[in-house]
């Protein structure tokens, strides 16, 4: 922890670089309510896909959102872009890798790949910065269960 925490006072509040993680993958099946008529999956729904991502991931690392809700502290979507290259349709099978890219004294940013079992064709490419705040909205630096789970890295 004692690493962790000198990187984070004389480094600018970076605390991870993407190559310190393994991206997480978590399969997600595409459900009939997902996608239009045609069977393909409605673009509001990979951001849905996203957070189910992300909270699997974290909980692969042995910490779960109510872990940090119960700090105080919650982690609000503050930016969110996907680029999409290839329709998911009805049943598809998704894994969605997701990535750490940076931790900062009061955000995470993420990167996603989501693609289709069998084949291993891109459907979308995405980026998420979560953002730290109180009960009152306000922002404030990341809760301590973060930063002890960083310290196995």
């Amino acid at each position: 922890m004692a690493y962790w925490v000198w990187l984070f006072q004389h480094a600018g509040g970076i605390l991870l670089e993407r190559a310190s993680m393994e991206p997480h993958v978590t399969q997600i099946r595409v459900r009939y309510a997902e996608a239009d008529q045609m069977g393909v999956v409605h673009h509001s729904n990979y951001f849905v896909y996203l957070e189910m991502a992300r909270t699997e991931a974290l909980r692969s690392l042995g910490l779960a959102y109510r872990d940090i809700e119960a700090e105080g502290a919650f982690l609000v979507v503050a930016k969110a872009a996907c680029s999409f290259h290839a329709p998911a349709r009805y049943d598809d099978l998704l894994n969605i890798s997701t990535s750490v890219k940076r931790i900062t004294t009061t955000r995470i940013d993420h990167a996603y790949e989501i693609r289709r079992e069998g084949g291993n064709v891109l459907i979308a490419k995405a980026d998420t910065t979560l953002a730290c705040v109180d009960r009152q909205g306000k922002l404030r630096p990341l809760p301590g269960c973060i930063m002890s789970l960083l310290a196995h890295y």
